[in-house]
């Protein structure tokens, strides 16, 4: 697998053996990051459900300054943090190690210095979030019903203004309806499809 484009076009990540992990194909990789274009440059990125980092860093070639790195996984965890090394941006990157739908693995919880002193800063709110949970997950029962309350919680509370979500899925599984008050927009690629979530208009005037 490789970096597409950018800063570390061409480099080589590496990706696990068997199908515990499942990188999204190259083609819808080159699809989504032609989509976001100039919104990357000097974004926050949290990347959910990580594997291999192939999104995130991606970002991070791309010109974003940081991205937060989420896998539960432990082998998989290694194998990223790794990727986040062979390419030099420790100061870039932080590898999470935990549930992607947990709302503490998005940010840090103990308090961080302002400028002004010990008050602790805002929530860490993010200009684009890759969310890429295994298909078995969205298709149904509890795991799902779960994945869109966690849709809801990142579009209401971690997204910055103007900031967008894009879901990974399989196509035609899903429905607008099924996103609340978000702005959802999907794009199909072969079997897959990518939703494009943002806040409603109400929400982005509510944010700080």
């Amino acid at each position: 697998m490789r970096i597409i484009a950018g800063e570390f076009g061409g480099r080589q990540i590496e990706a696990p053996e068997g199908e515990g992990t499942r990188p999204m194909l190259d083609r819808v990789r080159e699809a989504l990051f032609s989509t976001l274009g100039e919104r990357l440059e000097g974004a926050r990125v949290l990347d959910l459900f990580a594997g291999t980092g192939s999104l995130g860093l991606e970002a991070l070639s791309r010109g974003s300054r940081h991205a937060r790195l989420v896998e539960r996984d432990g082998r998989a965890a290694k194998l990223l943090s790794r990727n986040v090394a062979n390419l030099g941006v420790q100061d870039r990157a932080r590898v999470v190690v935990a549930d992607a739908l947990a709302p503490s693995a998005w940010r840090d919880l103990a308090p961080r210095k302002s400028e002004a002193g010990e008050t602790p800063l805002a929530a860490e709110r993010y200009e684009v979030v890759f969310f890429d949970p295994p298909y078995p997950m969205v298709r149904d029962g509890p795991a799902r019903k779960r994945v869109f309350e966690t849709l809801t919680r990142l579009t209401e509370g971690q997204l910055s203004p103007g900031g967008v979500i894009v879901f990974h899925a399989p196509r035609g599984l899903l429905s607008r309806t099924e996103f609340g008050t978000a702005d959802a927009e999907e794009r199909a690629y072969g079997t897959s499809a990518l939703w494009y979530l943002r806040a409603g208009t109400a929400q982005e005037e509510a944010q700080p």
